[in-house]
């Protein structure tokens, strides 16, 4: 029996050799054909380097060509002026970014968490650490199973509940700011994006151009790219399970129909429409649609219209400011280009 077994083993021990075997003579092989015809394998390599960095020298002699043409100056001379008051929007699109306010309520589970450590003491390490980050977050409600399952299915009632969004005053006026920052921006940023496309369009680059170079095409063209994105305000409810091998989440982003749904929930709540918050908090993106459609799309001030300027940022203003009582009414609204409502402010100036 040993001996056999002797005999199996040894096998198999040859067996697995072979394979070292065979790739090294492989090895050998393709070295010595290497060696032997090198002069075929330095062609062969030399047209693959071709193959790979010729193009891209191409495309850059090309491109140093095309931005140095006098067809491409005199078109950027030509559309100075819109270039400049894309540049103009820019800025502007970054005022509303700097200065809005995108946060309402916050959670209060893991309000207090900074004050203790948390640390994983079991023998085999099975557990898995909970999301500890997420568990001090103000916008994440770390919660029970159920929970997370009801805010799905009712995402306002929960996440005034558990935000602690009450039906007050203040959380409605909170709300209606939030709504009116969010607005503005997306408007802003949607009419960059417009004039940018508009732009590219007016100069018909090359396809190579817009593919491989389109950030350089811009700066050529002297339009300052604004990275800029609307920071919608996301919520959480989170549930993890005590060995942190099972969670769920539901999230709620408080974007334009978000809010336009929790301002309305609030309004019904709080019944109070002759007050300063409840008329602003009837600030909703269908009430704003509504009188730039009344004003034909014009401003109130200066009369430029979309139908002179097909990529006018309009903002719906209030004449008498909320701050001084003006009410969110239509007769107390009114169509402003972004230059007339930036230049206005909170100050009262009826429309000519």
């Amino acid at each position: 029996m040993g001996i056999k077994r002797y005999c199996r083993f040894e096998s198999s021990r040859r067996g697995t050799k072979l394979p070292y075997a065979v790739v090294f003579v492989v090895v050998v092989l393709v070295l010595a054909l290497l060696i032997k015809y090198w002069y075929i394998v330095l062609a062969i390599a030399l047209v693959a380097l071709a193959c790979v960095k010729l193009p891209p020298m191409i495309r850059n002699i090309r491109k140093e060509r095309y931005f140095a043409s006098e067809e491409f100056l005199k078109h950027k001379a030509e559309i100075a002026s819109i270039v400049a008051e894309h540049n103009e929007v820019a800025d502007y699109t970054s005022e509303i970014r700097s200065r809005g306010t995108f946060q309402l309520g916050s959670s209060s589970t893991g309000a207090h968490a900074h004050l203790a450590s948390y640390e994983n003491t079991s023998n085999h390490n099975y557990r898995r650490d909970r999301n500890v980050a997420n568990y001090q977050a103000p916008n994440v409600h770390n919660c029970s199973l159920q929970v997370v399952r009801n805010a799905k299915a009712e995402p306002i009632k929960y996440l005034m509940k558990y935000f602690d969004i009450k039906a007050g005053e203040s959380n409605l006026s909170d709300v209606e700011n939030l709504g009116e920052d969010i607005a503005r921006l997306e408007n802003a940023v949607d009419n960059l994006h417009q004039r940018e496309a508009s732009i590219t369009t007016s100069f018909a680059p090359p396809e190579f151009i817009l593919q491989y170079y389109r950030e350089e095409f811009m700066k050529h063209v002297g339009v300052e790219l604004s990275p800029i994105i609307v920071p919608y305000p996301v919520y959480a409810f989170e549930y993890v399970s005590a060995g942190g091998n099972s969670s769920q989440r539901t999230t709620v982003t408080l974007n334009t129909e978000t809010i336009d749904a929790l301002v309305e929930t609030l309004s019904q709540k709080i019944r109070f429409y002759k007050s300063v918050a409840g008329q602003r908090a009837l600030m909703t993106a269908r009430l704003r649609h509504f009188i730039k459609t009344r004003d034909n799309h014009t401003c109130r001030y200066c009369s430029v219209s979309i139908e002179a300027e097909p990529h006018l940022l309009l903002e719906v203003d209030h004449i008498v400011p909320v701050s001084k009582g003006g009410l969110s009414t239509p007769e107390n609204l009114q169509t402003l280009c972004w230059r007339c409502n930036r230049a206005k402010s909170n100050k009262i100036v009826p429309a000519s």
